[in-house]
C-alpha cells in the first residue's frame, strides 16, 4: 500500500514540473503556436500588378467558354443497319424466344454514333463534321440546356468532312465566325465538344501548325463511295485535348470568335495524344454557304493534278526557294481548263492573281474562293521560264474515276537496271497493255523495281508506273526501249535531275516526276 502511494507522489510530481517548465517556456515566448505553412519569414506573394496579364488570360478563358458553350450542341446520330437474313431455322422447343424466332421477328441492330457541333445562325443552321452524321436516319441534338431537337442533315461534303444541318427554333444562341487566315502560330485557342461522353467540356492549347496536309486523314474508301477523287487538306493543327466525341465541335479563338471544325487527331491509340486537327472555318463556311443557296457543294477548280515541290522539282523549274506547286498532270477524262491555257505538266505555280503560292494548301485556299467560271492568273515556271496563263475556273466533277486493276509486268528477261535512277524497268508486254487496257501512246516502259535507298525511292510506283518520255533536258524523247533511256542518263552529270512522264496504270493518270541522276 505504501509503494503505490509512493509512485502516485512521485507521478504526480512528474506532472505538476511538466506544467511549471511549460508555463516557463510560454512566458519567454519559446512555445509559439503556429500552422504548418508559416516556416517563420515573410510569406511570399506576386502583387496585383504582377499577376494581372495571367488573371486576365484566365479570365478570357472564362469569358469564352461561358460565352460559346450555349450555342455547342451534342450530336447523337443513329442508323439501322440492314437486316440479315435467317438461316438454320429450328423448330420450336416450347419455349417463347423459340416460338417468336420462328417468325422471324427481330429488331434490326442500330448503330450509333455522337458528336458535336456548333450553331451558327439564330433560326437553327449548324455546323459539324461529315463523318458525324454520314448515312444517319435520325440525328437528335442537344443543347448545353437540356432542349433536344431532331435535325435535318442538309448535305455533307466528304471532301472536306463538313456537314451541315437544321433544328427548327428561333433565337437560338449562336457562335461568330472568325477568320482563320489571321491566326498565328502560338496563339491561344480553345476547344469545346463532347469528349467519351463527358458533354460540354473546355480545353485549352495553342495553334501549333496551320495549312497542314495529313495524308490518309480524310477516309479515302468514303471519297470513292461519294465519287470524289480528291480531297483538300488545309488543316489547323493544335496541342488542344481533343478526343472521340470532339468531332463537329468549334475550335475558338481567344476573342471568342470561331476559326475551325475540330475533326481528327493523330494517335496510334485513337485517343489524345497531342495533335489534333481543325477544319478551317473559310473552308467550312463556303461549304455551308454552297448547301443552303445550291444543295450542293460548288468547287471551282484549275482541272490540274498537283503535288508539293521538292529540291528537284525546283532545280528544273530554276527556282531558287523550294516552293510552290508542282503540276504533276491532268485528268484524263475531262478537259482540263488549266491544259487548255497552256498550262504542262511539270510547270512549277508560283502565283495565282498575284498571291504567292508556297504549297499546296495555299493554292487550294486562293482557288477554293473563286466561283466557278471566273478567271484567274496563273504564273508558272517553266525550266527557268517565267510564264503566265488566264484560266478559267470549271465546277469540280464529282463523277468517280474508273479504277484499273494491278498486274505483273509480262516479260523480265528484257530487263535492265538503271542505277542511276535506283530502278529497273521492262518494255511493256502485249498482255500488260490487255490488261491496263493501254493505249499505243502509254506503252513505254513498266517500272518494276524501285530501290528504296535510291533517288527515286517514294517517287515512283513498282509495276504500275509507265515511264512515257524524258521530258527535260530537252529535247523530249518518247521512250519505247531500255536502251532509249539509258542513252539519256549517260549524259547526264551526278546531281542533275531527269524530268520523267510517267503515267499510271492503276489511276489512269499521267504526271511528271523529277529524280536527281547519281553516280
Amino acid at each position: 500500500m505504501s509503494s503505490t502511494s509512493s509512485r502516485l507522489r512521485l507521478g504526480g510530481a512528474v506532472v505538476i514540473a511538466f506544467l511549471c517548465g511549460l508555463l516557463f517556456a510560454s512566458s519567454m515566448d519559446w512555445t509559439r503556436f503556429g500552422y504548418a505553412q508559416q516556416g517563420g519569414g515573410t510569406a511570399v506573394k506576386p502583387t496585383a500588378k504582377e499577376s494581372k496579364p495571367m488573371a486576365d488570360a484566365s479570365n478570357a478563358f472564362v469569358n469564352v467558354a461561358e460565352a460559346l458553350t450555349p450555342a455547342v450542341v451534342a450530336i447523337d446520330a443513329s442508323r439501322t443497319a440492314p437486316r440479315t437474313a435467317r438461316n438454320n431455322r429450328r423448330p420450336p422447343s416450347g419455349s417463347m424466344e423459340d416460338f417468336f424466332n420462328q417468325f422471324d421477328i427481330r429488331r434490326p441492330p442500330v448503330q450509333e454514333q455522337s458528336g458535336s457541333g456548333f450553331i451558327v445562325s439564330a433560326d437553327g443552321y449548324i455546323l459539324t463534321n461529315n463523318h458525324v452524321v454520314e448515312g444517319a436516319d435520325r440525328v437528335v441534338v442537344k443543347l448545353s440546356n437540356g432542349r433536344q431537337f431532331t435535325a435535318k442533315v442538309l448535305g455533307g461534303d466528304p471532301t472536306t468532312d463538313v456537314a451541315v444541318i437544321k433544328i427548327e427554333s428561333k433565337n437560338l444562341p449562336h457562335v461568330q465566325l472568325g477568320n482563320d487566315a489571321d491566326l498565328r502560330i502560338g496563339e491561344w485557342v480553345l476547344a469545346i465538344g463532347n469528349p467519351l461522353d463527358l458533354d460540354f467540356t473546355v480545353t485549352a492549347g495553342i495553334v501549333s501548325a496551320k495549312g497542314r496536309a495529313i495524308p490518309g486523314l480524310l477516309d479515302r474508301e468514303r471519297l470513292q463511295r461519294s465519287g470524289q477523287s480528291y480531297a483538300i487538306t488545309d488543316f489547323i493543327q493544335t496541342d488542344a485535348a481533343i478526343n472521340p466525341g470532339n468531332s463537329g465541335g468549334p475550335l475558338v479563338n481567344s476573342r471568342g470568335e470561331v476559326v475551325g471544325i475540330n475533326s481528327a487527331i493523330a494517335s496510334p491509340t485513337g485517343y489524345y495524344s497531342g495533335y489534333g486537327f481543325a477544319i478551317p472555318i473559310s473552308l467550312a463556311k463556303d461549304v455551308m454557304d454552297d448547301f443552303i443557296k445550291f444543295g450542293r457543294v460548288r468547287r471551282a477548280v484549275l482541272g490540274i493534278g498537283i503535288d508539293e515541290v521538292d529540291a528537284e522539282d525546283a532545280s528544273v523549274a530554276g527556282i531558287t526557294d523550294i516552293a510552290g506547286v508542282k503540276v504533276r498532270g491532268f485528268s484524263p477524262d475531262a478537259d482540263s481548263p488549266a491544259q487548255k491555257a497552256g498550262v504542262e505538266a511539270g510547270d512549277v505555280i508560283t502565283k495565282i492573281n498575284g498571291q504567292t503560292v508556297d504549297k499546296v494548301a495555299t493554292l487550294q485556299r486562293i482557288v477554293r474562293h473563286h466561283e466557278p467560271g471566273e478567271t484567274v492568273d496563273v504564273e508558272v515556271m517553266r525550266y527557268g521560264k517565267r510564264m503566265t496563263f488566264r484560266v478559267k475556273l470549271v465546277e469540280a466533277d464529282t463523277a468517280p474515276q474508273v479504277a484499273r486493276s494491278d498486274s505483273e509486268a509480262g516479260r523480265e528477261d528484257d530487263s535492265d537496271a538503271t542505277d542511276r535512277l535506283g530502278i529497273n524497268v521492262d518494255t511493256v508486254s502485249t498482255e500488260y497493255a490487255r490488261q491496263n487496257q493501254l493505249k499505243s501512246t502509254q506503252r513505254g516502259l513498266v517500272v518494276t523495281e524501285v530501290s528504296a535507298t535510291g533517288p527515286a525511292a517514294q517517287k515512283l510506283l513498282e509495276r504500275s508506273d509507265i515511264l512515257l518520255e524524258v521530258v527535260y533536258p530537252a529535247p523530249r524523247r518518247t521512250l519505247r526501249t531500255v536502251a532509249d533511256l539509258q542513252r539519256v542518263l549517260e549524259r547526264l552529270q551526278p546531281g542533275q535531275v531527269v524530268s520523267l512522264s510517267v503515267y499510271n496504270a492503276q489511276q489512269g493518270a499521267t504526271r511528271i516526276v523529277n529524280v536527281r541522276v547519281t553516280q
